[in-house]
């Protein structure tokens, strides 16, 4: 699995539906932080290594009601 996290710009008053939707419609979701700065949110998503991370990102966070705009990291190791 690959972590992926996005951070995700909402539209005003809609962060809480949006981090909740996230939780309880993408089964790849792993945690949603509420943030602060330039986005509303930081969500982590895991996803197989071989699925790809832009058909995701579009096709299950973007179909998320009341995300403005979003920023994708893609990770290569996790340090433990």
């Amino acid at each position: 699995m690959q972590a992926v996290f996005v951070f995700i710009k909402c539209e005003l008053g809609c962060a809480y539906t949006v981090a909740n939707a996230l939780i309880e419609k993408v089964e790849q979701t792993s945690e949603v932080y509420s943030i602060s700065g330039e986005f509303d949110l930081m969500a982590k998503f895991y996803i197989p290594k071989d699925n790809d991370i832009g058909h995701f990102v579009n096709q299950q966070v973007h179909a998320i009601s009341g995300i403005k705009d979003t920023q994708t990291i893609i990770t290569f190791n996790a340090f433990t």
